[in-house]
């Protein structure tokens, strides 16, 4: 495995290598909310309805590895694609912040030092949202949410 550079975050996204950046994300579970996003207007809203392999309690992919067997449509988040998925990743997302050239907020664990401050101050799923193994997927637009 790579290690990890000092202050890593703080370089454009295409020059981190693969362990420094799955070590960007803060575990706020947010790009596994489902999205509605209308075809006429190109809107997009959030759900707080979570794709069927996220933990709701622990905002991680309970498969990522091998995620895309059970869900294809998962999207694969990498430096080249980061340009075209931006615009639907959260706004407070560690990969688009540092995508238009923004500094990590402070409760992100690389800044904080705890991967419990993204939850403690609010900015991650946990506890808000339900399966999409409990939801008809006809019925999302019934739990349309601010972004979280």
């Amino acid at each position: 495995m790579t290690a990890l550079r000092p202050q890593f975050w703080t370089l454009p996204l295409d020059r981190l290598n693969p362990a420094e950046w799955e070590a960007l994300c803060d575990g706020c579970g947010k790009c596994c909310l489902n999205k509605l996003e209308y075809e006429d207007t190109g809107e997009l809203e959030f759900t707080s309805v979570g794709c069927r392999l996220l933990d709701c309690e622990t905002c991680q992919c309970m498969s990522y590895e091998n995620r895309r067997d059970f869900v294809p449509e998962c999207v694969q988040l990498t430096p080249k694609s980061i340009a075209e998925i931006a615009y639907w990743m959260p706004k407070t997302c560690a990969y688009r912040l540092r995508h238009y050239g923004q500094p990590l907020p402070e409760w992100h664990y690389l800044i904080s030092g705890s991967r419990e401050t993204v939850h403690e101050v609010g900015q991650s799923v946990r506890g808000r949202v339900v399966s999409e193994l409990d939801v008809p997927e006809d019925d999302w637009d019934q739990y349309i949410i601010e972004e979280p």
